[in-house]
């Protein structure tokens, strides 16, 4: 195969992954996964892991620690310092030495079935240590768990895990040296290591905050992003001739932009690199996997998967309950981190490379950290009836919960119910109180309940999305339900949830802009309030007020605007650079220009019959005047502009409503 087929082989096979995944909610890397293993040399042998597609999926991580470098901040550090360097440093620290020593015991009590020295123990109980920030974060996230006990830590633990490959990358190449030299190996790596990392540091960030505003002064994109490749790639080729990695390189170069101003613009700009060479990398992963190896081996495939699995689980929750947390939380942290992770696989390869795992052992390994990673999404799902069947008091706990909400919103009747108390919940609260209305917000951020509920405020600790909350919070009993949540997804959760409990209370929604306005109004919400809207509607009346309009006026203009449900702003005129993938059946806004041979010339807009299609017209355009407002009275004439709004399909459907018998001819209009 020449490097074209090898190249469209991987595209068409990391497409067909990643779709298959996104059909079924999974991860994309489960994709890459499979995939990997389906054009392998092992199954169809479509592909072979060559030197050169490795070591260009090498890049991949490279990419990967970059961006967890760049997403490293102290500031965050510091305020979650005891889950991550408490919570987190444990779990690493004694999962790696149980791990050893539970594999040095088995080489000592079963010496011809388990063979294996303390080097080999060692790295693989840094492989073990790993969890799946990609998966878990994903998936937490999707089930609003971001703020709540468990999955604080969960996060915490995460991070730390994602700090400690730096060391393990140092370290598991040096295992790898003969043991004679074994001691001066891991010295010298651990000195080129502090030197090199404590140059880069010290005098790297002034450096390189100048170097890049000298770049971001020419205005140039193009050189913006060749300066970004050269900066991430020339620090981990310096990593990597100085005995250490190319991962710890580009770790580097992400830390050290994370302190600059350009933090955001650069992590935009990487991101498109770190996702495909990253797939790549996961493709090359399970092409490694050799499944007729596994079926031979299968008991021991079975054991690697389950063993880990309980082993992890058992550790977190002992130490996140020696912590101080409940044993239902411990539990579901245990629950949520027990499986494999992206730099298990890395650290695997590495190992691998040094020639520290024996060859019969790497692909049963490889093969249970697939499996535990493709289980991770259903554990999470029946997380909570694994919960409440091994913790008795667990569901105690949540009625206790509840009971606690609902004495709140005891005796409180024609109330709003607000789901989240971030900045928008609280500043309608403010409003709410100042009108005498009673309301109830729930929050999963327990500082900020604490602090709030302090302050006097009405706001419990309670999941909106979970029925049992929004009953305690006397949902049927309210007059209305805000939910601030800016993702759209979570708000889609609690307004299904609200619609089973309380179908006839209005509820308002709030969104980043209209791209989802029909599908939340689909899901039962009463008004969607786009922020982009609002926000255009205040920097137009500034505008005004600024260039003369007196306010009076701008008042009312803002105001008819607001009336009309932002008729004239629902849609928006789509341009090349928008997404409309997601957009197919949104409304957007269409131009039409009345020609010559134009069957609606001379008739009035209001005898067009466009609403019976779903067009509404927005405004009307007399050849060359400005724009105006638009009548059911107007009349159409040769060079009139129209300005409609509606779905694709409805303009479509309409264009030709304008224009059929008399010609053939298209509308002359721009649709973006």
């Amino acid at each position: 195969m020449n490097a074209l087929d090898i190249t469209l082989l991987y595209l068409l096979a990391a497409v067909v992954g990643v779709v298959a995944c996104r059909s079924f909610k999974l991860p994309p890397m489960l994709g890459y996964l499979f995939v990997g293993v389906v054009i392998g040399p092992n199954a169809l042998s479509l592909a072979q892991n060559s030197a050169g597609i490795r070591y260009l999926a090498e890049f991949g991580v490279v990419f990967l620690m970059f961006v967890i470098g760049l997403e490293f901040s102290l500031p965050k550090l510091r305020a979650m310092h005891k889950l991550v360097f408490g919570l987190g440093f444990s779990q690493v620290s004694l999962t790696i030495v149980l791990a050893t020593l539970g594999s040095l015991t088995l080489d000592w009590l079963f010496p011809v079935w388990w063979k294996m020295e303390w080097h080999t123990a060692l790295a693989l109980g840094g492989v073990m240590a790993m969890s799946s920030t990609a998966i878990v974060i994903k998936l937490v996230a999707e089930r609003l768990e971001l703020e709540s006990e468990h999955g604080k830590r969960v996060v915490g633990i995460l991070l730390f895990q994602d700090l400690a490959v730096v060391p393990l990358l140092v370290l598991i190449p040096a295992l790898g040296s003969p043991p004679e030299k074994l001691a001066v190996e891991l010295g010298l790596a651990l000195l080129k290591a502090v030197a090199l990392l404590g140059l880069l540091l010290t005098g790297g960030q002034k450096l390189l905050r100048w170097w890049l505003k000298q770049v971001a002064g020419h205005k140039s994109e193009e050189l913006f992003m060749l300066n970004l490749l050269l900066i991430t790639l020339g620090l981990a080729w310096i990593t990597e001739h100085a005995g250490l990695s190319l991962a710890l390189g580009a770790f580097v170069a992400g830390m050290l932009i994370s302190e600059t101003e350009y933090k955001h613009r650069v992590e935009a700009d990487i991101r498109p690199f770190h996702d495909v060479l990253l797939g790549l990398f996961f493709i090359t992963i399970g092409m490694m996997l050799d499944w007729r190896l596994v079926l031979e081996r299968w008991p021991l495939v079975l054991l690697l998967v389950t063993l880990p699995v309980l082993f992890k689980m058992a550790v977190i929750t002992a130490l996140a309950k020696a912590m101080g947390t409940s044993l239902g939380t411990a539990l579901r942290t245990g629950l949520y981190l027990a499986q494999a992770g992206e730099f298990g696989f890395v650290l695997l390869t590495l190992a691998g490379q040094n020639n520290l795992v024996p060859p019969q052992l790497f692909n049963p390994i490889l093969a249970s950290m697939v499996l535990s990673m493709l289980a991770t999404p259903f554990i999470l799902m029946h997380t909570d009836w694994v919960v409440m069947k091994l913790v008795g008091n667990d569901w105690l706990m949540q009625s206790v919960a509840m009971t606690t909400i609902a004495k709140k919103s005891m005796g409180k009747k024609d109330h709003v119910v607000i789901c989240g108390y971030g900045r928008c919940g609280q500043n309608l609260a403010r409003l709410l109180d100042k009108a005498d209305i009673p309301y109830m917000a729930l929050d999963l951020d327990p500082d900020r309940v604490q602090k709030a509920a302090a302050a006097g405020d009405s706001v419990v600790y309670g999941d909106a999305a979970r029925g049992q909350a929004l009953v305690a919070a006397g949902v049927a009993r309210a007059k209305a339900v805000a939910i601030t949540y800016i993702d759209t997804a979570s708000a889609l959760k609690v307004l299904a949830q609200i619609r089973h409990l309380a179908p006839d209370v209005p509820v308002v929604v709030r969104t980043i802009d209209d791209v989802n306005l029909a599908t939340l109004q689909a899901a039962g919400a009463t008004e969607v309030v786009p922020e982009a809207i609002e926000a255009s509607l205040m920097l137009a009346s500034h505008a005004l007020a600024l260039v003369g309009v007196p306010m009076r006026k701008v008042l009312r203009m803002v105001q008819d605007q607001r009336d009309a449900r932002y008729s004239l702003l629902k849609g928006y005129f789509h341009g090349e650079d928008d997404n409309t993938s997601e957009d197919g059946e949104n409304e957007h806004l269409s131009t039409f220009t009345v020609h010559g041979h134009a069957h609606c010339i001379g008739r009035t807009v209001g005898s067009l019959a466009l609403p019976d299609i779903g067009v509404r017209v927005v405004s009307m355009r007399c050849m060359g005047a400005q724009r105006g407002e638009c009548t059911p009275e107007s009349v159409l004439h040769v060079g009139d502009t129209l300005v409609l709004s509606g779905t694709s399909t409805a303009l479509a459907v309409a264009e030709e409503m304008l224009t059929r018998k008399e010609s053939k001819k298209k509308m002359a209009s721009t649709t973006f």
